[in-house]
């Protein structure tokens, strides 16, 4: 499972004139099942997904996909962590440690 931070590396109105192309790049990752929770920061100086994908390569690439990225308007921090326990509407991506 994975954890992405978003940090603004822009002005809000030009992350802003990004945003809806952002939200589609979103939909399309929910509709995938890559994407569980996502959201802004508040203060909005960027955001956080969480995130499920085979491996680290995986997420880079889909991360470099947003159009923030393209846009030039944020900076994507990646982690990686092992869910040993989650709610029970997660529990289908439970993972053992080691």
């Amino acid at each position: 499972m994975f954890v992405l931070e978003l940090t603004y590396t822009a002005p809000l109105d030009a992350v802003d004139a990004a945003l809806q192309a952002h939200i589609a790049w979103l939909d399309q990752h929910y509709e995938k099942g890559v994407f569980l929770a996502s959201g802004a920061k508040n203060p909005r100086d960027g955001g956080v997904i969480v995130a499920v994908a085979e491996d680290r390569a995986r997420m880079e690439e889909i991360a470099a996909g947003d159009p923030f990225v393209t846009a030039g308007v944020c900076a994507y921090r990646i982690t990686e962590f092992t869910a040993t326990k989650t709610a029970p509407e997660l529990e289908r991506f439970r993972e053992t440690a080691g």
